[in-house]
């Protein structure tokens, strides 16, 4: 065979790269075969299918080699077998790379590759191989020219309409059209791809999360989120990049709150709505403990945490927070940051690094201090609540505005007067006041959250009209009718 035979795995094609070697080093008249496996296509054609961006990403480059095929830069064949739906599905498991290397093997060709294990089988079964490094040369992304206007927040691309921003700071922003041309779906999905490759160029970029309809990739300091049908109605882009690195003495923080942070504060709740700038807090609080020489974790899905690189992100381990935690605890971390506590399972491991004697700061979205609490009750037992959360701090605006400390008690509960209704009471007190705000208690099979009107007031004394009914609680009895303060 006069010709130089290469044999591109699925990797190659869905870095982009092997069309800039044909046209670049290559080049010079059918001097290069380029024989694709019929496994590649149809693994790249599953992952299209399916609604991945690396699958996409992978047939468009597979359509720049036969456009160069056209002119006579490159010959380019297809051969091999089709491998069945069990062996595409099975791919991670090596079923498909298996093939290519026989085709390799079958044509006497080289094989082409940016896969580490791929390279080593190669090698141990006698096969030609070309190993793509990473490559370390700087890479566009055009999305960030949309950042250049000072403020921008985030970027929101939709089909048929211009771009629109949020500029201002986090708490307060506003949103505004900053082009004039309407997007079409070919445009967003260019802007899309192109990120794909930056992601896989450029050091602490990555795709975080490819399914059918969404794509979430961490490029560099940018979290780009792409939907398109069936998940979303049309294609959307979301890009979010964090408009200030603040440092903890940065923010307005009282000495009593920067005391409890820096001695008891070990089960922290960051809580606050979407954009009042709760990530930004929290990335200064672990570049804080990382600077009192305490070994700092992230849980993050996204990682898009802007931490220094002595704290260590982790993601979801085979897309589970428990595995993950396995792991954490191995490692010893002194505090783990769990960014965005949202799901059942994500509260359950919150509180079992906490109970494990980790420091745990967890971010929570909540429309006011209290309900960031209240998202615990019935995931974890009531309790052991104070165990696990001792302190909640709410950020609005970007700063923190309110602080409560929680403490257990057994007591009866504010506005009751018979001894025999004592229970345990959860209290959440304001730091800066110590006044009373709001009890938690179950009553029979109902747990109360009480807001506690005039903090520092005592119990009120009750009188009940009406005979007295069981209380599910206690077993005693306890009267149902009106009450009276005296």
């Amino acid at each position: 065979m006069n010709q130089k035979a290469i044999v591109p795995d699925t990797g190659v094609l869905i870095d982009g790269r092997i069309s800039e070697l044909v046209e670049k080093e290559w080049a010079g008249g059918h001097q290069v075969k380029i024989i694709v496996s019929y496994s590649v296509i149809a693994e790249l054609e599953y992952q299209a299918n399916s609604g991945r961006e690396i699958g996409v990403a992978g047939l468009a480059e597979l359509k720049k080699l036969s456009e160069l095929a056209k002119t006579g830069t490159v010959t380019l064949e297809f051969a091999g077998e089709r491998p069945s739906a069990f062996e595409i599905e099975r791919a991670r498991f090596g079923e498909i790379d298996s093939k290519i290397r026989s085709l390799a093997k079958a044509f006497s060709a080289t094989l082409l590759t940016t896969d580490k294990v791929q390279r080593q089988v190669a090698e141990a079964e006698g096969i030609d191989v070309i190993y793509l490094e990473p490559m370390k040369e700087p890479v566009q992304l055009s999305l960030a020219k949309f950042f250049e206007h000072p403020g921008v927040l985030s970027v929101h691309i939709k089909e048929g309409l211009p771009a629109k921003a949020k500029i201002g700071r986090p708490g307060e922003f506003g949103l505004k059209e900053i082009t004039d041309k309407k997007f079409s779906s070919k445009e967003i999905s260019a802007m899309v791809r192109e990120a794909v490759e930056y992601s896989k160029r450029v050091p602490r970029s990555f795709i975080e999360l490819d399914k059918e309809g969404a794509t979430v990739i961490q490029a560099g300091e940018y979290r780009i989120v792409f939907t398109k049908p069936p998940f979303s109605e049309a294609p959307e882009l979301s890009i979010v990049r964090p408009l200030v690195h603040m440092k903890l003495s940065d923010y307005e923080i009282s000495p009593k709150l920067r005391k409890r942070l820096e001695e008891t504060a070990e089960g922290m709740i960051v809580a606050g709505p979407p954009g009042s700038g709760k990530s930004t807090f929290v990335t200064a609080m672990a570049d804080y403990y990382s600077s009192m020489n305490k070994i700092v974790k992230t849980l993050e899905q996204p990682r898009d945490l802007q931490v220094g690189p002595e704290v260590t992100q982790y993601a979801p381990l085979e897309g589970s927070f428990e595995e993950a935690t396995d792991i954490l605890l191995l490692v010893r971390p002194d505090y783990t940051i769990f960014d965005e506590v949202r799901k059942p399972q994500h509260f359950t491991t919150f509180a079992d690094l906490r109970m494990s004697g980790v420091g745990m700061l967890g971010v929570v979205h909540a429309a006011k201090a209290i309900d960031a609490l209240q998202r615990f009750l019935g995931k974890i037992d009531l309790g052991i609540i104070p165990q696990i959360i001792d302190t909640i701090i709410f950020i609005e605006k970007g700063r923190p505005s309110k602080t409560y400390v929680l403490s257990f008690i057994v007591r009866t509960p504010t506005g009751m007067r018979e001894q025999d209704l004592a229970r345990p009471v959860i209290e959440v007190r304001d730091l800066e006041t110590n006044a009373l705000e709001y009890e938690l208690y179950k009553w029979g099979e109902e747990t109360v959250v009480f807001p506690v009107a005039g903090s520092r007031q005592q119990p009120l004394t009750q009188r009940f009209d009406r005979a007295p009914s069981r209380d599910k609680f206690s077993g005693k009895k306890r009267f149902a009718g009106k009450r009276k303060r005296r």
